[in-house]
């Protein structure tokens, strides 16, 4: 290990004279705690650098914020060929096109019902949610259910929201029904969302399928879910209002 002159030197000189020997003995044990000494550095050097890497990677990987839509077939993007052609789709592609740390989430079930939404939000509140879009009560009017229970069961909704996070902005789609459900009731039935976004001082979408409810070429053969254009159109109308949001999210 020692083959330098230096060292074979002492060594021959610590042979013959014994005090010498004593003395080379304390340089070994020096140089041998001088070596370790810098191995625990160089070690220590590392596990700081990794755990700086580390440190500086989290932020990224949790940066995202979280828009849910919450709905129903509209939603969902029933009868489409590619749900990615649906309007929250739509509005990922808006939001990574700005460079915007915004992830849409797709909580849409076709047929759903307010009543519905109300017996699964509080698993859909499991996750951290930024932004809730309330996007249900078609398929209510459509039924002719009882335009109170509707409210109810959208007041319930938007409470449990509210009493899981607090922070959470919360925008509600305005929906309307055609005129042969009787002027009365079709009424009633859009006041619904207007009140309740009121009293509850909640972003609004007036009418989310504004430029699109009954218009031939804008929906599928049902002449209720949009098609793929449609769905754009649906897409600019909710960011409309939700654009706003996510301005005042980003202060």
């Amino acid at each position: 290990m020692l083959k330098s002159k230096t060292t074979q030197t002492l060594l021959n000189s610590a042979i013959s004279k014994p005090r010498n020997l004593l003395n080379f003995c304390y340089i070994l044990i020096a140089f041998a705690l001088i070596s370790c000494g810098n191995e625990t550095k160089s070690k220590v050097s590392v596990e700081e650098n990794e755990v700086s890497s580390t440190v500086n990677e989290a932020p990224e990987a949790t940066a995202k914020k979280t828009i849910l839509f919450f709905g129903d077939s509209i939603t969902a993007g029933y009868g489409l060929d590619d749900t990615n052609d649906a309007f929250p789709a739509v509005i990922q592609s808006k939001i990574d096109s700005l460079g915007l740390a915004y992830e849409v989430v797709n909580s849409g079930l076709s047929g759903e019902t307010t009543a519905g939404g109300k017996s699964r939000i509080q698993w859909i509140l499991n996750q951290d949610i930024d932004i809730f879009v309330l996007e249900l009560g078609a398929n209510d009017g459509l039924r002719g259910v009882a335009l109170t229970e509707t409210r109810a069961n959208l007041q319930a909704i938007i409470d449990a929201v509210k009493l899981k996070s607090p922070t959470t902005k919360i925008i509600l789609a305005g929906m309307q029904l055609p005129p042969n459900m009787g002027q009365d009731y079709t009424t009633e039935f859009k006041e619904i969302f207007t009140d309740l976004a009121a009293e509850n001082k909640l972003a609004f979408i007036p009418f989310i399928l504004k430029d699109v409810g009954g218009i031939k070429t804008l929906n599928q053969n049902d002449g209720i879910h949009p098609t793929v254009e449609g769905h754009k159109i649906v897409a600019e109308n909710v960011w409309e209002v939700l654009s706003p949001v996510i301005n005042e999210e980003s202060k």
